[in-house]
């Protein structure tokens, strides 16, 4: 989850564009991490050490990690240690901006050094999932400070971000919450309530070829058209999604939940309540997941 956060920083801090994000975000799965960029993360090598090796490799057949024992910039130990790192998926998007020349290695440094500060965030925390940690980086992007059920809206959340990387892919960045839908002529959305001591309306918003490709990662096969199977493959996601949030909140809350059947319109349901509205982007366009606070 800390990758879709990374993205999510990367763009409020105008260090990338959403088009240049995309497109990363489509090339991170084809993307071979580097030495250099892992050196970078780990704090054992600056940008200017990874450039000053890239050039010497130029001139002389050696790998890249041999280099830099040979420069003094890496222990043999430093580099068998990031050699068998696991390869976090922000490093990935990281390498992926780098490669696409969307970024040179001296922002990327500049970032990630920079993201991790913000949120006092430690590598073990982000290989780890750290569960506090992300819940800070939920409520830093969503806040539900002013609502009466504030950890309840976080956790919904932080559990919608699980989904969608289990089943639908990680490939996506959150944007800024707003409080109204963009709507257009080919806007479909998809509702379920829910309902006991927590009611909230849920609903998924996209266009139709959004909508088409969301649901056609979902349900693991080519949709091509807008029909019953999209829409049925949206009610099952949104259905899936928040059964799953009713058993968590039974189980840690103790407060029992109904859902209400789930279904998909063409169009927009206009509702009275205050309305919070979380865009995720993928490469296939914006997904909107709404709440009634």
């Amino acid at each position: 989850m800390f990758t879709q956060f990374f993205g999510n920083y990367l763009l409020n801090e105008k260090l990338v564009t959403p088009e240049q994000l995309v497109d990363a975000l489509q090339e991170k799965k084809n993307t071979r991490l580097k030495l250099g960029v892992l050196a970078i993360n780990a704090g054992y090598m600056n940008a200017t050490q990874v450039e000053k090796a890239h050039m010497e490799q130029t001139k002389r057949d050696m790998r890249f990690g041999d280099i830099c024992v040979d420069l003094g910039f890496l222990t043999e130990a430093q580099v068998d240690e990031l050699l068998g790192a696991q390869k976090v998926g922000y490093l990935l998007l990281g390498q992926a901006l780098v490669d696409k020349g969307y970024m040179d290695n001296a922002t990327f440094e500049s970032a990630i050094n920079a993201y991790k500060a913000k949120y006092s965030l430690t590598d073990n925390d982000i290989v780890d999932g750290t569960a506090s940690k992300i819940d800070e980086l939920i409520s830093s992007l969503c806040d539900f400070s002013s609502t009466d059920n504030e950890e309840l809206y976080t956790e919904f959340v932080s559990l919608l971000f699980n989904n969608l990387i289990r089943f639908v892919g990680d490939d996506f960045t959150p944007l800024e919450p707003l409080s109204v839908i963009k709507e257009s002529d080919n806007t479909y959305q998809t509702t379920q309530g829910i309902e006991g001591e927590f009611s909230t309306d849920t609903s998924i918003v996209a266009d139709e070829d959004v909508m088409i490709a969301f649901a056609s990662r979902y349900a693991d096969e080519e949709l091509t058209s807008f029909d019953e199977y999209v829409s049925a493959a949206a009610c099952d996601f949104i259905n899936l999604h928040n059964g799953l949030f009713t058993v968590n909140v039974s189980n840690s809350n103790e407060i029992e939940l109904r859902l209400t059947p789930p279904y998909t319109d063409k169009g927009i349901k206009q509702t009275d309540k205050k309305l919070f509205v979380l865009p995720i982007c993928y490469p296939f366009g914006t997904v909107s997941f709404t709440i009634t606070l």
